[in-house]
């Protein structure tokens, strides 16, 4: 291949998040903060440890990122009731449209970078991706299991 794979993907994923954080932030949220947003949407209740390793971040770092979301109103700490010593993550009303904006930001940002692509090469680009990711998440796990 003439350029190298990787640091094409992670070029465009890189520039990408570089533009969807600059137009977040005037709805006055960053892009990993979208993320963990994201993430509660759809697996709400789950413990910072959890966020964390799905975010892959350290656990004293997303635990600031929930104070801060947390201070801001969207997200809400609950006790486990299965643990005292843990709390679970929920999504609070105000977090709902903060969300929508977010994703109608992300859906401006993703229309913008796929232009001038068919539907026909749109729909081979994320089959392709997939078949990429789904190669380095099978060889990753079968390290791993070799290496117990």
């Amino acid at each position: 291949m003439p350029e190298n794979i990787g640091f094409l993907l992670a070029d465009v994923a890189r520039s990408m998040r570089r533009r969807f954080d600059e137009r977040a932030r005037k709805s006055g949220a960053t892009g990993t903060q979208w993320r963990t947003l994201k993430i509660l949407e759809r697996h709400e209740g789950l413990n910072q440890g959890q966020i964390a390793e799905l975010l892959e971040v350290e656990p004293i770092t997303c635990c600031r990122m929930i104070d801060r979301l947390e201070e801001a109103g969207l997200v809400e700490r609950r006790r486990d009731p299965a643990d005292r010593r843990a709390w679970r993550i929920f999504l609070t009303d105000k977090a709902r449209p903060v969300l929508a904006e977010l994703r109608d930001i992300a859906d401006a940002m993703i229309e913008t970078a796929l232009q001038g692509l068919s539907a026909a090469e749109r729909d081979a680009l994320i089959a392709s991706l997939n078949v990429i990711r789904s190669n380095v998440t099978q060889t990753q796990e079968s390290k791993e299991a070799a290496n117990g």
